[in-house]
């Protein structure tokens, strides 16, 4: 073996055993293009491959993205001769991707890239393999970095590309990552290795291509370690990054409640954190919502962050888009969906035992009808979820429904009626979860109970009452969606 290749070899084994890139017997599915770089690391693996402590078996996949017409078929061609000689299964993927742009509206780039994954995850799937290795080398990584800089990433962004990413039950592998492209390149050369040339990697006419032919050659005259510059900076801010991501995830498990799609954090602890961790617990949110951030939403998140901690106003919302809003009520911040806004609903109730769970807004009413003396469940926690009428003087059946515009109760302890919604005010109960109350009305439409806020005076128990009507409220939250 030519000394350059096993000091790459001996390179990415020590780095695999280091980051356990993969274990003894796994199959790997290797995204091979045909360049120096895929090429040098499908013949890395390979003598990897051939220790049988490691028993690794490979799959060489190859994309023809219809680019190039000819020029694209024939690298096809020559991954599969490659295969061949190195007696690899080879598993080819052909996409017509200037069309699929056309359709989708999206970038070549986005396309190319969408329709290359998907099908490498596709042969992941069918040969079992734990792992998808790509190529990615260490000037790439210089790129990434410089593109992301240019585009105002934080942290997350500035990290750079992983050695190893889990996605769809998979690892992404990037073995060569800490590797520099001449080294790659020198390797193939003196191995006598054939490799093939992409055309398009020479025009500067994608984004990635100008950072790698104009803008790191430019700022090099400043800097000649410019490429070692930006990887240093990847490492030590991926290590950074991924502290703060384990603490975010510490807090968000201590703050953060979910109940109808919904999530919610009171502000006495959020506004002690540092601002860094309070963007960063927000972004949490709202990509579990999910709605997804990226870095160019630094206004939306810095919006709801100064929102939260300032003094006054005490009450907000802020439309975050795709059907979300954000909310601040009093002493909460709360992430609302559309959906789940203003629930309409209507139960008929008409005999009893009875039982109602209530329409996304996990809550249940229990209806118990039982003679006066005898015993009724026991109390529970909250003193307002649960209610006790004089059977005998109700207008039946009842209804369970939400509120509406204009709705009064004649309150216990009270003379005449009051507004549903200066009842709620009263009681502070946030805007948000208003709608998301249940209201128990009879056959008259008389509200009898708003349950876990007020009872009305309707129907109350006295010494002459011979029959009970007892109505419970029971509250189911809903399950964290990050489990």
């Amino acid at each position: 073996m030519n000394p350059d290749l096993y000091r790459l070899v001996e390179t990415v084994r020590r780095t695999g055993e280091e980051h356990t890139l993969w274990s003894p017997g796994d199959c790997i599915v290797v995204a091979v293009s045909g360049g120096a770089d895929s090429v040098i690391l499908l013949h890395i693996l390979q003598e990897l491959s051939r220790d049988p402590e490691l028993g690794l078996k490979l799959v060489c996949a190859h994309v023809n993205h219809g680019f190039r017409g000819k020029e694209s078929d024939e690298e096809a061609e020559f991954v599969r001769g490659l295969a061949q000689r190195l007696e690899i299964p080879f598993e080819l993927g052909v996409f017509d991707i200037p069309t699929y742009m056309k359709e989708t509206g999206k970038g070549g780039q986005l396309a190319a890239r969408e329709k290359r994954y998907a099908f490498l995850h596709k042969v992941a799937a069918q040969y079992g393999a734990s792992a998808i290795a790509l190529a990615h080398h260490a000037d790439d990584q210089a790129e990434t970095v410089m593109m992301r800089i240019l585009r105002g990433s934080g942290p997350s962004g500035l990290a750079g590309m992983k050695l190893k990413r889990r996605e769809k039950n998979v690892e992404l592998i990037r073995p060569l990552l800490r590797i520099y492209k001449n080294e790659l390149v020198q390797a193939c050369d003196r191995s006598s290795i054939p490799y093939v040339i992409d055309s398009s990697n020479l025009v500067p006419k994608y984004a990635r291509n100008a950072i790698r032919l104009d803008v790191l050659p430019f700022l090099g005259q400043y800097n000649e370690q410019l490429t070692d510059s930006l990887n240093r900076l990847a490492e030590v801010i991926g290590e950074e990054d991924d502290y703060m991501r384990l603490e975010t995830e510490r807090l968000y498990a201590e703050m953060v409640t979910w109940q109808n799609g919904g999530a919610a954090f009171h502000l006495r602890g959020f506004t002690s954190l540092h601002a860094a961790l309070q963007r960063r617990l927000i972004k949490l949110i709202l990509n579990y919502l999910p709605l997804g951030t990226d870095d160019g939403d630094f206004v939306k998140v810095e919006a709801i962050r100064k929102g939260a901690v300032q003094d006054r106003p005490t009450t907000w919302v802020l439309d975050l888009g795709r059907g979300v809003r954000c909310y601040r009520e009093y002493d909460t911040i709360r992430f609302v969906p559309a959906r789940a806004e203003n629930p309409h609903y209507t139960y008929v109730v008409e005999r009893f035992p009875a039982e109602v769970s209530v329409m996304d807004t996990g809550q249940t009413l229990r209806f118990t009808r039982k003679h006066a003396g005898l015993g009724l469940e026991g109390p529970m926690k909250d003193g307002n979820g649960e209610a006790a009428f004089d059977a005998d003087e109700i207008v039946y059946p009842l209804t369970v429904r939400s509120r509406l515009p204009g709705d009064r109760m004649n309150v216990m302890g009270l003379n005449g009626s009051k507004k549903v919604k200066d009842i709620f005010i009263d009681e502070k109960i946030p805007p948000t979860l208003r709608s998301q109350i249940p209201l128990v009305t009879d056959a008259s439409g008389q509200i009898l109970w708003i349950p876990g806020v007020r009872r009305s005076s309707a129907a109350a128990v006295s010494e002459k009452t011979s029959s009970v009507l007892h109505v419970a409220l029971v509250r189911n939250p809903d399950p964290d969606p990050g489990v």
